[in-house]
């Protein structure tokens, strides 16, 4: 089954005929099933930058090429299946400076591993502002369901997330599907292929990235990726990074 699936999503990566751009994700990763443990606090920082973006104004939408995105994230486990997590978002932008961009929530649970569930199952509910250099949507909701598989040192994972803009010209449920592949080549390394899709009645959005994880000691985990789009309409170049990090807390 979850051959099948990661098989239809290649082949959709692949035959798409329509232009290819990127995502403007300020928080470019894909949800794994683990969460927070009870009583514990973890911080993940995301910083991004996209060096071959877009150049012009899209509506008061800012160009994203020069641009550094910055995201700052605190997670409560809540109980050892449900977190919850709060994100600031800021961004160096050319000829603006830097800039606050907004603020996220998030709820995220999964399923406890006693239901014995031939896959791994998560769900998490985002509600997030921006500020209009940043979204032509003042306020989105964000659903997504998360499916992860491991064999061995292999992980699959397979979050298809429907995102819907509350404010601003758009108020349809769009399709922005999220997958990854990734193995585990040593006690510290994990290579891994990242897949950001958006699907809408007008277009169709796909971004890959080749990444790495790095195991730095027993808590803290850096993660890179090169993110390749495909047109002058998008996002064509994009680094990332991510860093974890526990703050504290009893894991009951």
């Amino acid at each position: 089954m979850r051959r099948s699936l990661f098989g239809s999503l290649a082949v959709i990566g692949v035959l798409v005929t329509d232009p290819l751009t990127a995502q403007e994700r300020f928080d470019i990763s894909v949800y794994p099933y683990a969460t927070a443990h009870r009583g514990e606090w973890e911080l993940e920082g995301h910083i991004n930058y996209t060096s071959r973006g877009t150049s012009t104004f899209g509506g008061t939408v800012a160009p994203t090429q020069g641009q550094w995105r910055f995201t700052a994230e605190v997670s409560r486990g809540i109980t050892d299946h449900w977190e919850l997590a709060g994100y600031l978002l800021g961004a160096q932008v050319p000829g603006m400076g830097l800039e606050y961009a907004g603020w996220r929530l998030r709820s995220r649970m999964r399923a406890p591993e006693s239901w014995r569930l031939p896959v791994d199952v998560g769900f998490s509910a985002e509600y997030e502002t921006a500020r209009p250099a940043f979204s032509e949507s003042a306020r989105t909701a964000e659903l997504t369901a998360v499916f992860e598989r491991r064999f061995g040192s292999l992980q699959l994972i397979a979050d298809p997330t429907f995102e819907r803009d509350l404010a601003g010209p758009e108020h349809e449920w769009e399709f922005e599907p999220r997958a990854r592949v990734g193995v585990d080549v040593s006690k510290v390394v994990t290579l891994g292929f990242e897949w950001y899709g958006s699907f809408s009645e007008v277009s169709q959005k796909h971004q890959y990235y080749p990444t790495a994880d790095l195991r730095l000691g027993d808590d803290m985990t850096l993660h890179l990726g090169v993110g390749l789009g495909g047109t002058s309409a998008g996002d064509r170049l994009v680094f990332k990074t991510r860093f974890e990090m526990p703050l504290g807390g009893e894991k009951n």
